[in-house]
């Protein structure tokens, strides 16, 4: 007797906004562009496609082309379902690879007004 399965989708087990963060996040931190368009897509689906879009000013089949396997969603648009997701970006400094010294911003000399 064949074992009969199902496929897994993580939207049926992100039901909480900080799961959904934390998913985004973890996504966030591999720096892998289709990786975060698909986390992102998952948790769309999580919190429902058509409201999003609408929050987002997308048509829903707008955001399902964006966020699909073959979509390349500009920043500005990414930005968008995230702040309709209720959430948004932070940046932080990378851990420091060993041998490389950081740079530092050189001062900028004062235009004569």
């Amino acid at each position: 007797m064949a074992l009969k399965t199902t496929p897994f989708d993580a939207a049926e087990y992100l039901d909480t906004p900080e799961a959904q963060a934390e998913f985004i996040t973890a996504a966030l931190e591999t720096g892998d562009a289709a990786f975060i368009r698909d986390a992102v897509n998952i948790v769309a689906r999580a919190r429902g496609m058509s409201e999003i879009a609408k929050s987002a000013g997308l048509s829903r089949e707008g955001l399902y082309k964006a966020l699909g396997e073959a979509g390349n969603p500009e920043f500005s648009t990414m930005l968008g379902v995230l702040r309709a997701l209720g959430l948004g970006l932070t940046a932080r400094p990378l851990p420091r690879k060993p041998g490389k010294p950081r740079r530092s911003a050189k001062p900028r000399a004062r235009k004569a007004a």
